[in-house]
């Protein structure tokens, strides 16, 4: 059923990596080396299989780091419950909005650059884009001032995902083909301009479009296909092979299985033979397209939290990092939210949301931690005070909190000092 780190150490005649460097690029070290308990890890293991017991999953993997070294490495349950696949290390996963920090760091790349600047306009990259119509009590109004690089960034531009109650809104996404997967990236930007915006830029946040509208305009500032920008400048780097806006016929065979969890059941939703993802889509969506494993997805993270260094390359600047990493809303503009769920305490950087101060809303989390999540339930979190780094994959839809919260006070408490 699972697979960690704990098993690894038995076999370190043998492979040699968990003193070092392993195949896939990740340093573990023992817990105690890094001021965490094994034991306590273990419970990692039991709160996983747990939940595969219940039901509530088919089978994840949980990746811990600390002080850049992997303590923790756990693989669980099944990537196919119909065909009896397991999870393994390597095993593809559909990333959905984790897709977001990678692109928002493309953006900041080009910004150090001088390719562009977070205070342009979106209209310096896409004219149609210049007006823009705000929805306020049923009525289109003129934009106060157009939206910015920057509001992309912090999801402050008052673009939606088109699920949202003003029917205005969500039929012009609609007829617009915004986010087609069969759409190429540039006329879905060009048909943006007949979708409202929800509020006036920068008054208020909205969890939307923003990150696949940001990967148009890495597309133009930098005058490549979004995915060629990523492939060379992040993942070819960051040795992220496995991750892509599609899943290869050569590795097919370890893409997992999606699926539904209702009524207490799970149900396939997206069989890994058939899947569209198996497919090169026209539309490279930078907000939620891309497909990774947790050795690809965890070496991105670990550049992060080191600062925008991985492996002696420099990806971004500390300056760059604190963009992403500290909230960057206004007060006015509020709390992250979703419908009627306001998560107190939580703001928003340039591509993680950040907790700004303890609530009742998840309490196991620590002040200063961000990161974010996917539709299917993947989810990451790094706590910068802890030098601690977490790596959550599985795929159950809708999303759930349901590993997140089950893990994260585990976690913690295994931590030494």
């Amino acid at each position: 059923m699972r697979f960690s780190v704990l098993f690894l150490f038995l076999f370190i005649p043998f492979n040699g990596f968990i003193f070092g460097q392993s195949e896939d690029g990740l340093s573990f070290v023992l817990p105690k080396k890094v001021g965490m308990d094994a034991k306590k890890l273990n419970r990692v293991d039991q709160k996983m299989e747990e939940l595969i017991k219940e039901g509530r999953l088919a089978g994840g993997i949980v990746v811990v780091a600390r002080k850049g070294k992997v303590v923790h490495f756990g693989t669980y349950g099944k990537r196919d419950l119909e065909n009896d696949l397991p999870i393994k290390r390597d095993t593809i996963f559909r990333i959905y909005s984790m897709t977001k920090s990678i692109t928002s760091v493309a953006a900041l790349m080009l910004n150090e650059e001088g390719k562009l600047n977070l205070d342009d306009p979106l209209s310096q990259y896409f004219p149609p884009l210049k007006k823009m119509k705000v929805l306020e009590k049923g009525k289109l109004v003129e934009m106060v001032r157009e939206v910015t690089i920057a509001d992309l960034l912090r999801h402050t531009s008052g673009l939606t995902y088109g699920r949202t109650p003003h029917k205005e809104i969500n039929q012009a996404h609609k007829d617009g083909g915004v986010l087609d997967r069969d759409k190429k990236l540039v006329p879905m930007i060009n048909g943006m301009n007949k979708v409202p915006l929800l509020f006036q830029p920068g008054s208020d946040w909205v969890y939307g479009c923003s990150t696949d509208v940001l990967g148009g305009v890495v597309e133009v500032a930098s005058g490549m296909p979004l995915d060629q920008f990523l492939q060379e400048r992040i993942f070819k780097p960051l040795k992220m092979e496995d991750t892509g806006f599609y899943v290869p016929p050569s590795k097919a065979d370890r893409f997992s299985a999606n699926y539904n969890y209702r009524g207490g059941k799970l149900s396939l939703k997206d069989d890994s033979k058939t899947s569209k993802y198996l497919e090169d889509p026209a539309f490279k969506s930078g907000g939620g397209g891309l497909c990774s494993t947790a050795p690809d997805y965890m070496r991105f993270l670990l550049m992060i939290e080191n600062g925008g260094k991985w492996d002696g390359k420099k990806y971004l600047k500390k300056k760059s990092v604190k963009l992403m990493t500290t909230n960057q809303v206004s007060k006015e503009a509020g709390w992250v939210t979703f419908g009627n769920q306001i998560r107190e305490g939580v703001g928003y950087g340039h591509g993680f949301s950040v907790r700004v101060k303890m609530s009742e809303w998840d309490p196991d989390r620590r002040v200063g931690e961000y990161g974010w999540g996917g539709a299917a339930s993947t989810h990451y979190w790094i706590s910068p005070k802890d030098n601690l780094v977490v790596l959550t994959l599985e795929q159950v839809m809708p999303y759930s909190f349901n590993t997140e919260w089950a893990l994260k006070g585990l976690i913690y408490d295994a931590l030494l000092d």
